[in-house]
């Protein structure tokens, strides 16, 4: 072999060299940003002082909001366990002491005498009930016709200044409503009342009692029940609307571009997707109704017992407790009220969770 020839085995620098540059790691090899066709300026190496993962880490401000959203909830459902444990202790001693069925006497109401206490809640169940499904009876499709207006065919201009005024209504005391149901609303209806009392007397809804309130003032049930109609109908309206506004365009344009009319547009689409909306609306509102006390405290005048007549006077529960308030310096014969506000508590509940569930169904 010449002295000028190189082994076999090694490469010479001048020469053609192999494609890739060995790694110091034997036996492999690697490229780089470059050759692989990236700019190194773009590449996914991680900055010097920065984490190679920022997942799960959270801002001060983050947890100072987590903590107080969190603490919130939990007062909340705190305060509505201990509202619920009172009631039911309270009303645990008179409950043991009544010598009737609660659940079923329908009498006068005896709690002054500790030893010989007889109270029941089906009068004022009945009562309460009726006088909420008058409410919803007329409130309902007047918050459906203005949820339509406002959602659909109002101009645009006048959509805020109308929606101001109908929620206006919710600000309104419900003392306020209270006086002017009895001062105003009730004398101005008793024509109408005795209109009706005149051809439909006999039936049991009009009927006219020796000891009812007279038709000159109106207190009756179903003045209670316009009035409370009124007070729900914000709530009704203002969920319906902002349920009617969230249709899908898609679905309406699509109507439209197929011929359909304005009317035929919100019947075959507005009002589907917001019927649940709508119903839950209601059934809030019928919570507000079940426990409203001031105004029908002044509206309907008190009665002893329940006779199905809309003409008649009757207790609510929340009349029936503000009536007896004189009681409350006993907490025995208090505790009797409170059993009646307990099962005030749980209907109310009832209630809302129905809406509740009405939507999260949808």
């Amino acid at each position: 072999m010449a002295d000028n020839e190189l082994p076999a085995t090694e490469h010479d620098d001048r020469g053609a060299g192999p494609a890739t540059r060995e790694d110091p790691v034997v036996g492999t090899s690697q490229a780089t940003p470059r050759e692989k066709g990236q700019d190194p300026a773009t590449s996914n190496t991680p900055a010097a002082g920065t984490a190679s993962s920022g997942a799960g880490v959270k801002r001060p401000g983050d947890r100072v909001f987590e903590a107080l959203s969190t603490i919130s909830a939990a007062l909340i459902t705190v305060i509505i366990i201990a509202v619920g444990l009172f009631l039911l202790v309270q009303a645990f001693d008179p409950l043991r002491l009544n010598k009737e069925n609660f659940l079923t006497y329908g009498g006068q109401w005896q709690t002054a005498n500790l030893e010989n206490m007889q109270f029941g809640i089906p009068n004022l169940f009945f009562t309460t009930v009726t006088v909420s499904v008058i409410a919803l009876i007329i409130a309902m499709p007047v918050a459906l016709g203005i949820a339509i207006f406002l959602s659909n065919y109002a101009p645009k201009q006048l959509v805020r200044p109308l929606a101001t005024l109908v929620d206006m209504l919710a600000a309104v005391p419900s003392i306020v409503y209270g006086l002017w149901g009895a001062q105003v609303l009730g004398p101005k209806l008793s024509g109408l009342y005795k209109w009706i009392h005149s051809w439909g007397g006999d039936f049991v809804l009009f009927k006219q009692y020796a000891n009812s309130p007279s038709f000159d003032t109106g207190r009756n049930m179903l003045t209670g029940g316009i009035v409370l109609a009124i007070m729900i109908l914000p709530v009704i309206a203002a969920t319906a609307r902002e349920i009617f506004v969230q249709t899908p365009p898609g679905q309406i344009e699509s109507a439209l571009a197929l011929g359909a009319t304005r009317w035929e547009v919100i019947r075959m689409t507005v009002l589907p997707f917001g019927l649940s909306g709508f119903i839950a609306g209601s059934m809030l509102g019928l919570g507000r109704a079940l426990g409203e006390t001031m105004a029908l405290y002044m509206v309907v005048s008190p009665g002893p017992e329940f006779r199905g007549s809309l003409f008649d006077g009757g207790s609510t529960f929340a009349t029936a407790i503000a009536n007896a308030s004189a009681e409350f310096n006993n907490p025995t014969s208090a505790g009797a009220y409170i059993a009646a506000g307990l099962v005030l508590f749980l209907l109310t509940f009832i209630v809302n969770s129905i809406a509740r569930a009405i939507v999260n169904k949808k």
